[in-house]
């Protein structure tokens, strides 16, 4: 056999890489030779790095470890070392038997019902056989701020519907409100409905299902009629899983259980206010600040351990006897007993180490920056002299002040000429004026008569009470045409007549792009920046705090101890309103958060509210546990480093609003109000806080119009934008824009009267409008108020009046 010859390559073989083995992740473990690297690896990388045994051990472990963390937030809530279940009733119909539902709830078996003071259907239920206690709490729909204060501390809401309509009218007015600041864990319950036939019960319960699902998805009925389907809701309530509000988990919060006030020496408005309760959320130190919802922040004196009033298994006091089968125990008056009872001073606040009451900056008004002129500005001066010196001849014995009163016989010609033409114009004035005068005089004396006649005046009172209301309409109606035009024509503005432009428009600037032009942060700041407080990094600072609260680097009084705080230099009207049946709820506030800032919220318009709201009109707010009154800004929310002021909150975009404020460390709800005449509160708006930062820049723009008067090929004259030749010059460096998209810059003036000629990237169309931007930074005013009127409750109306509607032409 022949022997065949070996395969040889071609030229167009193809020719793969060689594989490098120095690089791979096995090669480097072998060389490393069990040595571990000093630098941390990325979190990427170690993952990377584990095989796919061991992510899948680590995965379990991470999901087991969040699976206890929740079994223990439910062990603890109201059992022996946490704080009792705090459950606030809220009926939603004016109908919901909410009596009805706590009394079933006080006959549980082997429970202690414990009945509060001083708050209408407040009591405490104790079951040592379960090993839990609840503490519940009413709150009508119609009283929408202690609905809210409450939900603010609250573990679970318990809202009572009507077995046939659910909720009306104010309680679906609290239900926005309670979604927009942060729904807590929450159940739903229907006493009632057993005297409707059986038909007709199961349409009502099917139509109830379907309302239902629209607001609350997957959520349960609890039927509440007897004694057994109570127990089902308890033990729903207790083991349900909890929902946490961001703002509320990183600070110590409580609802006050008892208070006292101690009035001072100097007088009785002002004193130490002792309130006790259960700490919630975090820790409690004695040296941090407290804030009162709706009274402000204070200082705490000293924190006392008190004999807890809820507990599962009382001491018995020697002298006094207490029968075993005594189901309903009423408290001490005002629990002021059992805060003198065997009372222990946990800590005591360091003056060292306290937090201060300081909110503002105290301006020295002489620390103003003031420079010395350099040699070069002195010869410019010197110069500048010389040349506005001028030869006289003046009689002898004349002083240089005498001399340059002397005035040369052209000035004089040219000064009289300049008189005479002043005189006449002036004369023409008058003679106009006069003739305007004698017209108007003539007009007005027409109506003189008028008012003499006589009418007829309905003597009805209610149509007398319904136009009383009509300069109201009027004033709303002045604000829908504004708005209105400001949709149309955003930002436009006629050039005034009798003020010259570049004197009226003086504080605006021109830019060549707003989104990439330069506009420097500290640059012309108001006064009352000189009172607010800045960080050099807000979320670095913030990282640092929340890392210390996840570490539980705070000391003080644990979760869940019954403690009595001493509050120092309170008002007197914080004891009245909690002797009035309102809560007292407390939280402590973060370092820096009782100092004033520029606070930036993004919020969306609330669609239950259709009027117009002007920007820098005074507003109500709720940013998480605060509330106080303030005149915002809104802006645009991009993402920009410059951002267009709206003067009317849009119902289409969500908006950032600006105001000062006290700090508040985000994530926080944000909900606006505004207050009608009658006292009343309209929620305008909901949202979240997005930062605190003074540098975020608001520009107000504004737009000059003027229409073209004669078109050329690329150029054209424009009129009506100006109105005399100085202002034409004094705004030619600013670029012009037409409506059409065509751009252009100003080449020169015509004649006097404001005509100019412009030059465009191309022709002109007859019916464009020729546009000019000016740009001006804006910043609010300084209206924080944070004391808030309580508002009128709502009235639940079963009907609602028709809506008249308004012919904007």
């Amino acid at each position: 056999m022949a022997a065949v010859g070996a395969h040889r390559p071609g030229p167009l073989k193809q020719q793969n890489k060689a594989h490098k083995g120095g690089k791979h992740s096995g090669a480097s473990q072998r060389r490393a030779g069990g040595r571990v690297s000093v630098k941390a690896q990325p979190r990427r990388r170690r993952l990377r790095d584990l095989n796919r045994v061991d992510r899948r051990h680590q995965a379990l472990q991470l999901r087991r470890q969040r699976k206890e963390a929740v079994m223990a937030e439910k062990r603890g809530l109201g059992s022996r070392e946490g704080p009792p279940h705090l459950v606030v009733v809220v009926p939603l119909h004016c109908r919901a038997a909410a009596q009805d539902t706590l009394r079933l709830l006080q006959s549980q078996d082997s429970a202690l019902v414990r009945m509060e003071q001083g708050r209408a259907g407040g009591f405490a239920l104790l079951c040592p056989r379960l090993k839990q206690r609840w503490r519940f709490v009413t709150a009508q729909a119609g009283d929408l701020y202690t609905v809210l204060d409450l939900a603010k501390v609250a573990d679970s809401l318990l809202f009572i519907l009507d077995p046939a309509e659910g909720w009306d009218d104010a309680g679906e007015y609290c239900l926005s409100c309670l979604f927009a600041q942060g729904l807590p864990t929450f159940a739903l319950a229907v006493p009632g409905g057993t005297d409707l036939p059986p038909k007709k019960r199961i349409d009502a319960k099917k139509k109830l299902s379907k309302a239902i699902e629209k607001r609350f998805p997957e959520a349960r009925l609890f039927p509440l009629n007897t004694e057994q389907e109570s127990s089902l809701l308890l033990r729903h309530l207790s083991t349900q899983k909890q929902r946490h509000l961001a703002f509320r988990d990183r600070r110590a919060h409580l609802l006050a259980h008892a208070a006292e006030f101690v009035p001072a020496q100097e007088g009785d408005l002002v004193g130490t206010l002792k309130v006790s309760g259960f700490v919630r959320g975090q820790s409690l130190n004695v040296n941090s600040l407290v804030h009162i919802v709706g009274h402000g922040d204070f200082q705490m004196s000293q924190v006392d351990a008190p004999p807890d009033p809820l507990s599962l298994n009382p001491r018995v006091v020697k002298g006094q006897k207490r029968s075993q089968d005594m189901e309903v125990q009423d408290d001490c008056v005002n629990g002021t007993d059992e805060m003198e009872e065997d009372v222990k001073v946990l800590m005591k606040a360091d003056p060292s180490k306290q937090e201060s009451l300081q909110s503002e900056v105290v301006p020295d008004p002489m620390e103003g920056e003031q420079t010395w002129p350099t040699e070069e500005e002195l010869q410019e001066a010197e110069a500048s002299l010389k040349a506005n010196r001028r030869v006289v001849k003046v009689p002898k014995g004349t002083s240089k002040y005498q001399a340059a009163w002397i005035v040369d016989d052209e000035e004089g010609s040219e000064k009289d000429d300049e008189d005479t033409e002043d005189d006449d114009m002036d004369e023409d004035m008058m003679e106009e004026a006069v003739s305007q005068e004698g017209e108007s005089s003539g007009e007005e004396e027409e109506p003189a008569e008028e008012e003499c006649e006589t009418m007829t005046v309905s003597e009805c009172l209610r149509d007398e009470q319904y136009d009383e209301k009509v300069e109201e309409d009027e004033q709303m109606l002045e604000r829908y045409k504004q708005e209105r035009m400001d949709e149309m024509f955003p930002d436009e503005v006629d050039t005034p007549r009798d003020v010259p432009a570049r004197i009226r428009f003086q504080k605006y600037r021109g830019l060549k792009s707003f989104r990439t032009s330069p506009w420097d942060p500290k640059e012309n700041l108001p006064r009352d920046y000189a009172r607010i407080f800045q960080f050099q990094d807000f979320s670095r600072t913030r990282k640092h705090l929340f890392r210390q609260i996840e570490k539980e680097e705070t000391e003080g009084a644990s979760v869940g101890w019954y403690v009595t705080l001493h509050l120092c230099n309170v008002p007197a009207s914080v004891m009245e309103s909690f002797k009035e049946g309102k809560p007292l709820v407390l939280f402590s506030l973060l370092p820096h958060e009782q100092k004033m800032s520029v606070l930036n919220f993004l919020v969306r318009r609330h669609p239950s509210h259709s009027d117009p709201v002007r920007a820098k009109e005074e507003l109500i707010f709720h940013c998480g546990f605060r509330r106080f009154r303030a005149s915002p800004l809104f802006s645009q929310h991009t993402s920009a480093d410059k951002h267009k002021l709206e003067r009317f909150l849009r119902p289409d975009a969500a908006m950032v609003v600006t105001a000062y404020a006290p700090i508040t460390f985000p994530p926080a709800s944000v909900l606006l109000f505004k207050q009608r005449s009658n006292g009343m509160h309209d929620l305008i708006a909901t949202g979240s806080l997005l930062s605190v930062d003074p540098d975020r820049i608001v520009i107000k723009r504004l737009v000059l119009s003027g229409h073209p008067f004669k078109i050329f090929t690329k150029m054209a004259v424009v009129r009506y934008m100006f109105f005399n030749r100085e202002d034409v010059m004094w705004f030619k460096p600013v670029e012009l824009r037409t409506k059409w998209g065509r751009r252009g810059h100003i080449k020169e003036p015509l004649g006097t009267h404001g005509h100019m000629k412009c030059q465009f990237d191309g022709q002109l169309k007859s019916q464009d409008t020729v546009l000019l931007n000016l740009y001006k930074r804006v910043f609010p005013k300084w209206t924080y108020d944070p004391h808030v009127p309580e508002p009128v409750p709502w009235v639940r109306s079963q009907s609602t009046l028709p809506v008249q509607e308004v012919d904007m032409e």
